[in-house]
């Protein structure tokens, strides 16, 4: 099993950046697959962004050219940095990693982008 901490929201203004992280309890190094997810309020928790072991990456087209994901498995960590934020991107976002035979969840961390 494995716990995920995210952390680095906050509150920005349109425009802005910010770094998310996700720590995880114990080595990141087999986990294949890592995606962030976010949640806006009244919708539906939606898959934004995913990296393999290999470095692979994806991303819905709404955040390509301004988000990245990446990770470091030397320190467990899983990043996201948003660039040039918009109003829309405000939300709860998660990471989320399947160690077999289930899929664990961070508490997530609040993103509020202001217009």
């Amino acid at each position: 099993q494995v716990q995920l901490v995210e952390s680095g929201g906050g509150l920005v203004q349109a425009g802005g950046s910010l770094r998310l992280s996700c720590e995880a309890s114990r080595s990141i190094f087999s986990i294949n697959v890592m995606r962030w997810y976010r949640q806006a309020p009244g919708k539906q928790r939606e898959m934004v962004a995913a990296i393999t072991s290999s470095g692979y990456t994806d991303y819905i087209d709404s955040v390509k050219g301004r988000f990245t994901v990446s990770r470091d498995n030397a320190k467990n960590t899983l990043y996201l940095q948003i660039n040039s934020l918009k109003p829309e991107d405000t939300a709860v976002y998660y990471c989320n990693a399947f160690v077999k035979p289930r899929t664990y969840w961070g508490q997530g961390t609040q993103v509020t982008v202001s217009s």
